[in-house]
């Protein structure tokens, strides 16, 4: 339940206009829901503000449909990731303004817009084969309610493609830099800004990369201050992060 909504449901009993028995059945499941194979934390936003996201990898289309069936009855937005496009048809089927980023493998269901702040995100990626965790993490900030800039392409073995983007990045609240092979995108740019930078190393990369670890291993290892680093592939755990310091 959104705050709001459960502003108007207390705001409906004092007003008598929502009889006390309607009032009990929605805050009933107001804490979780039991599906049997999943609890959903309908509790969530009221605690930190934003819904429950689902983790579609591992889970079968029918358990999604359930989960997110449950989820809409409530009003929430919905971000489902690493989502493939036969569970995406299921749930087009229960709510077709679903919308699917195939790259980003996300589902996305906007039930409530979200004002953005003036402020926005920058989203920096190395190569176009990074555009996979690129996608993940701008449909997160999307839909956590944050505007988004994207810059691809601009790796460090052409490190002046960078620099014709300095103002945009510059004038960024928080910035996500994405980079696979050996990862030193994360430590230029820490070098340039003087706002948060949260890196996300990829598994792309020939087979020293060790599926992102050499990525991982340089990001963490930045000489550059000011740099964060999230697990390998993580654009929605940067993307969370950043929405939270986006919205301060």
């Amino acid at each position: 339940m959104q705050t709001e909504a459960l502003y108007q449901l207390l705001e409906g009993i004092q007003n008598n206009t929502i009889d006390i028995s309607h009032a009990m059945e929605q805050i009933k499941s107001l804490s979780f829901e039991d599906l049997g194979f999943a609890k959903i934390d309908h509790h969530r936003s009221l605690r930190t503000g934003y819904p429950e996201v689902i983790y579609a990898e591992g889970k079968t289309p029918d358990q999604m449909r359930q989960i997110v069936q449950k989820m809409v009855e409530k009003g929430s937005n919905i971000l489902a990731t690493r989502a493939d496009s036969q569970t995406y048809e299921v749930i087009k089927q229960i709510c077709p303004e679903a919308k699917y980023n195939v790259l980003g493998r996300t589902i996305t269901i906007e039930k409530t817009t979200l004002i953005p702040p003036d402020s926005y995100i920058a989203i920096i990626a190395a190569g176009t084969s990074d555009m996979y965790v690129v996608e993940e993490a701008y449909e997160t900030a999307k839909i956590l309610g944050n505007r988004v800039e994207k810059i691809v392409d601009v790796g460090v073995a052409g490190i002046h493609r960078l620099f014709s983007y300095l103002p945009i990045i510059r004038q960024a609240k928080v910035i996500i830099v994405i980079a696979g092979m050996e990862g030193a995108l994360a430590s230029v740019v820490g070098g340039l800004v003087d706002k948060p930078v949260i890196a996300v190393p990829t598994s792309v990369g020939y087979g020293a990369s060790f599926g992102g670890v050499a990525a991982l291993l340089s990001m963490l290892n930045s000489c550059a201050s000011g740099v964060s680093v999230v697990n390998i592939d993580n654009g929605f755990g940067a993307a969370y992060n950043a929405s939270i310091i986006n919205h301060l």
